[in-house]
């Protein structure tokens, strides 16, 4: 019997798997019924009936706010009477960040145990007396509380959503003393913003001298009459051998060769292995095991910086909103080797905003870590490099080059920078010359489809001080749609050397993978892939297809649902900060076809999946991309959603053409 040819752009899902939408759609619903029942008849039997609304949703639609950051709600615009070709955002959806997560709140005063010293004092509009509170407290989504279980006690004491689990007599909150000690002293997540530090960029004392001298000799006017800014002297290549070869004393002299803003401060020995303290103090001296080190006399050239050394490793991109610290845990876990922060924007950074330092956050399970910058300045992105230089603990530092999107192309930065070449060349040349780490840069082969200049950039990218180019083989005007220009990122790699290239776009199988390491890159930068399948870091490393089960795929979904709660917090706000970055990352899970339903493997990343059926239940529905599925799905994990509830994803999927 010949197998049935599928359509162009079509992924080919064996015959009888495959299905209409309307059956699709009957069956979950007939299922889903079901479920819904039986439920019901368990909460009855056990007594747990609360009666808290499930509210069904509605997909949303009309005006709204799109969020540019993880937390953060961007510009608005109104949504065009007739509908256009999608754009890779939703940008009308509405604006799902709640005022409110709880009608009536508890003091954070009573929750910290110093009720007695409410910051508010008498204006204080929270609740005082845990007793009412409890009272009115929404009911308790389980029996487990994942903080109480891993950490020994949870510090959101009675606003936890899961108190049950650690309350005793008087809603006081139970410790296991045994396993709380072995946390003790332990930062599992570095990189915060502490209050000091935020005090001190909102009142602008924060010093950025290595900085401010880069500026000074940017705007001071050169020999020819124009200002320092094009051409600063020799490249950082050039810099690299003299300074190696020339005695410490005479450096700078020698005319030919200036010296650049910021060299021949005092970075720190090593950047790569010793954090600098999070605060406005000086760096102190790296810590030994051994002999006094020599850093406070003798201070580090160029050359002596540490390499970023991750040729033909696996690198996870950093993916806005989807990028966040728990996914990146499940990453991770399943074999990513490089892992980098969501897209911080630099002057939000230099204000202190806390929920954009927050993308700044790093597990310790994280061993090679790196944060990613957006600025179209050289004066906000050298002083924004400085800051995190002095105050956060991470292995490298991305410049964003690459963002499509027109809210930030329009300000000039992103892919604007590639058709800025002064202001690119300041940014590189003055965050390479703050910093201790090795400076990254990640780019696009150029703004418009058929005019590639990346080829052009990253001989002078090498030149300015940029330790390794990521090339995304689409220009800006192609976003996602058609193939990755995988011939062209070879052509690159070749003007790279020796600096190292990665290369990405459509990698979504091992096989993937192998072609485009036999490029000729230095390794492979994985983006959708692994939102549609994070499992792709072991197919990769173990050279197989993985036809992973619905169950083994909704147990990492509970992995994430745990690490958000670890994060983000597990009482209200907490959940539903969990449940929207899970429903994001749903929208991108669903596009996944299990393997052993492919006609033939592997599965395209630009090919749509049909409508199928799964080999049982719960694959069905997480093949669903209707938005009331994915929230079924967040309802098995983290219970039901509050009355209203609506969800409408922040990326379009754009790429199947």
């Amino acid at each position: 019997m010949a197998a049935v040819v599928a359509a162009s752009g079509v992924a080919p899902v064996r015959a009888r798997f495959v299905t209409s939408k309307e059956q699709f759609h009957a069956y979950l619903r007939d299922r889903g019924q079901e479920e819904e029942k039986e439920e019901e008849q368990e909460e009855e039997e056990v007594g747990i009936g609360q009666g808290e609304p499930p509210a069904k949703r509605v997909k949303a639609e009309g005006a709204g706010r799109d969020e540019e950051s993880g937390e953060d709600a961007g510009a608005e615009e109104k949504e065009p009477v007739e509908r256009k070709r999608a754009r890779g955002q939703n940008k009308s959806r509405p604006c799902m960040k709640p005022n409110h997560y709880e009608q009536n709140r508890l003091c954070p005063s009573v929750t910290q145990g110093c009720a007695d010293k409410c910051f508010f004092g008498p204006r204080c509009r929270f609740l005082h007396d845990v007793g009412e509170y409890m009272a009115l407290k929404p009911p308790d989504l389980g029996h487990r509380c994942v903080l109480f279980e891993t950490f020994g006690k949870c510090t959101y004491g009675v606003t936890c959503r899961f108190a049950q689990a650690h309350l005793g007599d008087g809603f006081q909150s139970i410790i296991n003393t045994e396993l709380a000690k072995q946390w003790e002293g332990k930062a599992l997540v570095r990189n915060s913003l502490s209050k000091e530090l935020q005090h001190q960029l909102r009142k602008r004392k924060f010093s950025f001298k290595r900085a401010e001298e880069f500026l000074r000799a940017l705007a001071k006017p050169r020999g020819d009459g124009r200002k320092g800014g094009k051409a600063m002297g020799c490249s950082a290549e050039e810099q690299e051998v003299s300074n190696c070869t020339r005695p410490q004393e005479g450096h700078g002299d020698d005319p030919a060769c200036p010296v650049l803003p910021g060299q021949g401060e005092d970075p720190k020995a090593d950047g790569l292995q010793s954090p600098s303290p999070t605060g406005d103090e000086e760096a102190p001296s790296v810590h030994t095991a051994g002999p006094v080190t020599d850093e406070d006399v003798i201070k580090l050239r160029p050359c002596e910086k540490r390499k970023l050394e991750i040729q033909g490793k696996l690198y996870l991109a950093p993916l806005t909103t989807c990028g966040n610290l728990p996914f990146r845990r499940i990453c991770k876990r399943l074999g990513a080797d490089v892992t980098c922060g969501e897209m911080a924007v630099c002057t939000n950074l230099l204000q202190g905003q806390a929920s954009e330092w927050a993308l700044l956050k790093r597990h310790h399970t994280e061993d090679v870590f790196g944060v990613q910058l957006e600025g179209a300045f050289p004066d906000t992105m050298t002083k924004c490099a400085e800051l995190l230089n002095q105050t956060i603990e991470v292995d490298f530092v991305d410049v964003n080059v690459g963002c499509p999107i027109d809210l930030v192309y329009k300000k000039g930065g992103g892919c604007a920078l590639m058709t800025r070449s002064n202001k690119f060349e300041q940014i590189v040349r003055g965050m390479h010359s703050v910093l201790d780490v090795p400076l990254t840069v990640k780019i696009r082969t150029g703004v418009q489809e058929k005019m590639n200049v990346a080829h052009k950039l990253i001989p002078r990218l090498r030149e300015w001080g940029a330790a390794m180019v990521t090339l995304h083989g689409r220009s800006r005007e192609q976003r996602y749609t058609r193939s990755a220009d995988w011939d062209y990122i070879a052509e690159c790699a070749q003007v790279a050397s020796p600096m190292p290239l990665f290369g990405n776009g459509d990698i979504l199988s091992y096989e993937d993978a192998n072609r485009a390491m036999q490029m000729g890159v230095s390794g492979i930068m994985i983006a959708r892939g692994a939102l549609i399948k994070p499992w792709l870091f072991t197919e990769i490393k173990e050279q197989r297809h993985w036809d992973i089960s619905s169950s083994e795929r909704f147990e990492l979904l509970r992995d994430f649902t745990n690490y958000g709660l670890e994060h983000w917090g597990s009482d209200t706000q907490g959940v539903e900060k969990t449940r929207k970055f899970l429903l994001e990352w749903l929208s991108f899970l669903c596009r996944y076809i299990p393997v052993g339903l492919l006609e033939f493997l592997p599965q395209k990343i630009n090919e749509r999946p049909p409508y199928y059926m799964g080999r049982d239940y719960l694959e069905t529905l997480m093949a669903s991309q209707n938005v009331d599925d994915w929230i079924r799905i967040s309802e098995l994990l983290l219970g039901p959603v509050p009355p209203g509830f609506t969800f409408l994803p922040k990326h379009k999927a754009n790429s199947y053409r």
